[in-house]
């Protein structure tokens, strides 16, 4: 396998490295950057980051140029995340809007939703949330309870959604409500709205994590109104639009990897300044083992990367890579924590240093979680690539769809 970039990709990556050079908040690269204290502050800096990167044409690159994107090639955005991962880049705060709702509208939105909503996306100006999830539809999303009700010009949505990453700074939510039942076919009568998250009968509940970070919500509607305008796709034919973003959504596992790999190897830096860690046979061996296992997963996303090239379209290798990202993420930072010792279990109040590694320990658990829990990609990894029989209870639920 030739892993080497042509001259185009490598001068596309030069030309990234000289913005992030020149755009990076003062400070950044060499570590004296004061970051911002409060949560208003650091939304502030990130809704700024956003903007400079749309100015500079970074906020999207694999959009189409007529939507602000670059039209870039998946090779380049390969390159782009590497080095966004390299440098440690801040986050994108519409992350659910440029890489799942932004794509879907351009895919199958009116040219209306197009107007209104895809520019503001990529400027950070408006915020996205997810309403999917439910307490008791997490994986089998077709088992929503959100209910959408016509009456009048508009339509009343009642119901609550949990797990909203960014629901507590969203302007809209792209949220699925069912609008109607289809006996024996529980994935039809799905609707999928485009919901004003500042309206009267949004109720927006934080979920404080174990890290003590607010990043997931509780949201509940009553009585929330959306109209005809903010269907995306047709009435009661959501499901296909729901499939239509997953496969976007799974377009981020690269950089995720890249970011585990610099994880990985910045840590590898410390031990090099540790005798301690080095001198422990037991602990060089781990270390040896995360090493084959870190480039595996690599080397196995440029596989499943190839073969998406060729064929033009994401398949079922995805569920590979994004298991494989989360557990190691977690065995990673698992390891890590147990090197530390004692000190490991210092928190952020108490510790004379930086917690970033036992704060990543902690966020680690929720990616084997987000995004699809790992259950759900060994299931679709044994039935869509092995060509194992489905479980029981899901042939059954399949069962009822047709």
């Amino acid at each position: 396998m030739d892993f080497a970039f042509t001259e185009k990709e490598e001068a596309f990556r030069l030309e990234i490295r000289s913005w992030l050079e020149g755009n990076l908040p003062h400070g950044w690269l060499d570590g004296t950057y004061n970051h911002p204290e409060t949560d208003e502050e650091r939304i502030q800096f990130l809704k700024d980051w956003q903007r400079k990167l749309y100015e500079g044409g970074y906020a999207a690159i694999a959009w189409p140029t007529k939507y602000g994107g670059r039209n870039a090639t998946l090779m380049e955005e390969i390159v782009f995340q590497q080095e966004m991962a390299r440098v440690k880049a801040p986050p994108i705060i519409s992350y659910i809007g440029t890489h799942m709702v932004g794509p879907t509208l351009i895919q199958l939105g009116t040219e209306q939703q197009k107007q209104e909503y895809v520019e503001k996306i990529l400027t950070g100006e408006t915020i996205w949330c997810q309403g999917y999830s439910e307490p008791g539809a997490g994986s089998d999303l077709s088992a929503i309870q959100t209910r959408a009700v016509k009456q009048g010009d508009k339509w009343l949505i009642n119901g609550q959604k949990i797990w909203t990453s960014f629901g507590h700074v969203a302007d809209y939510c792209f949220l699925l409500a069912r609008t109607s039942n289809v006996p024996g076919k529980k994935h039809k009568g799905i609707t999928v709205f485009l919901i004003d998250m500042h309206q009267p009968g949004v109720e927006v509940v934080p979920i404080v994590s174990m890290n003590g970070e607010h990043d997931f919500n509780e949201v509940f509607f009553t009585d929330a109104a959306a109209y005809d305008h903010q269907i995306v796709g047709t009435l009661d034919e959501g499901w296909s639009v729901t499939m239509s973003l997953l496969l976007h959504e799974r377009t981020g596992i690269g950089g995720q990897l890249f970011t585990l790999q610099q994880q990985f190897d910045d840590f590898v830096n410390v031990a090099k300044t540790n005798s301690d860690i080095l001198s422990n046979p037991i602990t060089r061996q781990k270390l040896i083992e995360l090493y084959a296992k870190t480039k595996g997963s690599l080397f196995g996303y440029y596989k499943n990367l190839t073969k998406q090239l060729k064929q033009g379209y994401p398949g079922a290798e995805s569920s590979m890579d994004k298991l494989m990202v989360a557990e190691l993420t977690k065995e990673l930072f698992s390891f890590i924590q147990s090197v530390q010792g004692p000190e490991g279990i210092l928190w952020k109040q108490n510790a004379p240093y930086d917690t970033y590694w036992q704060d990543f320990y902690l966020t680690s658990f929720g990616m084997t979680i987000g995004g699809g829990t790992s259950e759900i990609q060994r299931n679709t990894i044994g039935e869509r690539i092995l060509g194992l029989p489905k479980d029981i209870s899901r042939e059954r639920a399949d069962n009822q769809m047709v």
